[in-house]
């Protein structure tokens, strides 16, 4: 395959408005089933309409696809925070039974009650991050005034930086199938960052004596 067919089918795959419920859908879905390339379908679609051509400018074309991200990704985290919520006992039991949820949800609560949210917007990044946090949230009870802001936040942040790595790949290396995948590896690399800056012990604030 030459150059113009993949850049062609590059355009072809993700031309159609019918992009914008699959990209929705994924995301809406990832925060169940993490194994959703919902990261890279954003990254495609942004790669694609960064060289498009005709009388609206491509890079128009990505604010739909950056509030279709965004939305889907706040809409997931409420779905999973709403049946964590419902959970009762039962997830209790889960979460007791798994030492990263059990942190996580401690972490998430004791960031909540100081009225900072930043733990919810790394946590997107890392991979299955989203759905501990949101989960996390519902089982520790947190009201949805404390959770749900930050995890909008969440969402624009990282439907912004999929929706840019899609759009500075496809200005610098062109519409193609290897830029989609330069910038899917950035996204990885972000990832791989938060889930490191996660996974470091929290120390408690100096009291004065």
């Amino acid at each position: 395959m030459n150059l113009l067919d993949s850049l062609g089918s590059l355009r072809s795959l993700t031309a159609g408005p019918w992009i914008y419920p699959v990209v929705a859908t994924s995301i809406l879905l990832d925060v169940f089933l993490p194994v959703l390339p919902s990261g890279f379908l954003v990254i495609t679609a942004a790669t694609a309409a960064a060289t498009a051509t005709g009388a609206s400018p491509g890079v128009l074309s990505l604010l739909p696809l950056l509030l279709c991200a965004a939305t889907a990704s706040t809409l997931g985290d409420f779905l999973a925070y709403r049946l964590a919520l419902r959970g009762g006992a039962r997830l209790d039991r889960v979460i007791a039974r798994s030492r990263r949820l059990s942190l996580a949800q401690e972490r998430l609560g004791t960031a909540l009650a100081r009225g900072g949210g930043l733990l919810v917007v790394l946590a997107r990044f890392a991979p299955t991050g989203r759905s501990v946090v949101s989960l996390g949230a519902g089982a520790a009870k947190r009201r949805v005034e404390e959770f749900l802001p930050w995890s909008a936040l969440a969402g624009v942040t990282w439907a912004s930086y999929s929706v840019g790595l899609g759009w500075l790949g496809g200005q610098w290396l062109g519409a193609t199938w290897f830029s989609a995948g330069v910038s899917t590896l950035a996204l990885f690399l972000a990832g791989g960052l938060a889930a490191y800056l996660l996974r470091r012990p929290v120390t408690a604030p100096a009291t004065a004596s």
